[in-house]
């Protein structure tokens, strides 16, 4: 008997809500299509549904994200890197005790080498009355970061490939969720036997109809809610016979009200209870220039500098996206002026290094550089404020001005010198600066992000 199953997934959402009405009554209809014409419809997310850059998450530590994906009847989710580095080990460990849907990530270990209880290497759905989809998942293996909160990330592939084998022999069918890259994703169709679909994630790509790779069909429906990707099967017995991918633009899809207004109200309750948590009284405002040093901006350099116990404290003012005004700072403000997942990080470099990096910081193609990625979910990179360096300069015949001289802590700059810089972590991880990125050394400090050093800073 030939039958057709339909997969519906999504991924990197990163708790962009605004297509979320029409993404819910879109997959709601289509639910209830499938149900009438009598085929099978399962629903998959591959990670980073969840961002702490929106209020609904800062204030629910991403639990009413899993309440949403409750309210759709997702059949099973990996984690992405937001869910797993952004969240401290308790709030993780925790993340999904509401879920009514198996989490599926075959490379997350507790320290001792056991598995968590709500993460396991595979599930086995049963599609139809004679056709079984073996799902089996995978996320980014950040090592460090993981280690850091007290989790063990092991490589992914020997786990993947060992999932796949014993789910063989209880599927019809094997889709892995991986949160991985599309590189990865190729590698995977590439190099594991077995595999028939991946759902992509973590680099936000877009395969519009699919990519085959090695009898393997590659999907992906890149970012922040933008689209929802349909896998279409068609089956006969326990047998896979066609497979097919295609991309739903949720920009065009009919918007639920209903969902929109829970949303809303779900984020007037959120704000409330950030609003909630003072965590200073400001006795004069703290102004805020993105492209000078500024008070607000140098109070961060200040703090990051403290935290790390480092030489200079070192961070672009973009980073911070209003001012302070006097009166009591809550929670609310600061998650609203600094929304980024962004840890500290210390750097040792040496005077030379760093000489480089101040003097690239300076040039306004870097101050009014735009981007997205890397935590970073401001505008602008900003003028990079410094606490404990000392720059002199000066207007020259091309109306810029040029440095002259820099005095570290009042001494000048050693070239030889080795420095404990503090700064941001998306520096040592992005492209922005290489001599930071490829640094020998570097300590991470977590869970904090930047505005909880904000927040330990104005308390004191």
């Amino acid at each position: 008997m030939k039958q057709t199953i339909y997969i519906y997934h999504t991924n990197d959402v990163h708790s962009h809500f605004e297509h979320w009405p029409q993404i819910a009554r879109f997959l709601s209809e289509r639910r209830r299509e499938h149900r009438a014409r009598n085929e099978a419809m399962l629903l998959f997310d591959v990670g980073d549904f969840l961002d702490r850059v929106h209020p609904i998450t800062e204030a629910t530590r991403g639990k009413a994200n899993v309440d949403l994906l409750n309210d759709l009847g997702y059949d099973a989710v990996t984690i992405g890197n937001n869910e797993g580095i952004t969240l401290d080990y308790d709030e993780l460990d925790t993340l999904y005790e509401r879920a009514r849907f198996p989490v599926v990530v075959a490379n997350l270990f507790r320290r001792n080498g056991e598995r968590p209880h709500w993460a396991l290497p595979y599930v086995v759905i049963p599609a139809t009355e004679t056709f079984r989809i073996g799902v089996v998942g995978a996320t980014a293996p950040f090592s460090h970061f993981y280690e850091l909160l007290g989790w063990k990330i092991a490589p992914p592939f020997d786990l993947l490939a060992a999932a796949v084998e014993e789910v063989k022999r209880k599927a019809d069918c094997v889709v892995v969720l991986s949160h991985l890259g599309v590189n990865e994703d190729e590698k995977i169709a590439a190099t594991i036997p077995g595999v028939d679909i991946v759902l992509g994630a973590h680099t936000h790509h877009v395969f519009p109809e699919g990519k085959e790779v090695n009898g393997a069909l590659l999907c992906a429906a890149g970012k922040y809610g933008q689209y929802v990707g349909v896998v279409k099967l068609e089956v006969e017995g326990r047998r896979l016979g066609r497979a097919s991918a295609k991309v739903v633009d949720a920009g065009v899809m009919p918007f639920s009200e209903e969902v929109a207004c829970r949303l809303r109200s779900l984020e007037q309750k959120s704000l409330a209870r950030l609003e909630a948590e003072q965590v200073a009284v400001l006795h004069e405002d703290l102004p805020l220039d993105w492209f000078a040093p500024s008070p607000l901006a140098r109070l961060l350099a200040s703090a990051l500098r403290e935290w790390c116990q480092a030489d200079i404290g070192m961070v672009n003012a973009g980073v911070l996206l209003e001012p302070l005004v006097r009166g009591p700072v809550t929670k609310k403000d600061l998650h609203r002026i600094c929304p980024h997942p962004l840890n500290p990080c210390k750097v040792k470099l040496r005077g030379a290094e760093l000489k480089e990096i101040i003097l690239e910081a300076n040039t306004e193609r870097m101050k009014h550089l735009r981007f997205k990625g890397f935590g970073f979910r401001g505008e602008v990179m900003g003028e990079m404020v410094y606490d404990g360096v000392e720059i002199e300069t000066e207007l020259e015949e091309d109306g810029a001005w040029h440095i002259r001289a820099i005095r570290i802590n009042g001494e000048p700059l050693e070239p030889e010198r080795t420095y404990d810089v503090a700064t941001t972590d998306m520096f040592a991880i992005g492209h922005f600066y290489p001599q930071i990125q490829r640094a020998a050394e570097k300590t991470y400090y977590m869970p904090e992000f930047l505005r909880d050093l904000l927040a330990w800073k104005l308390a004191q």
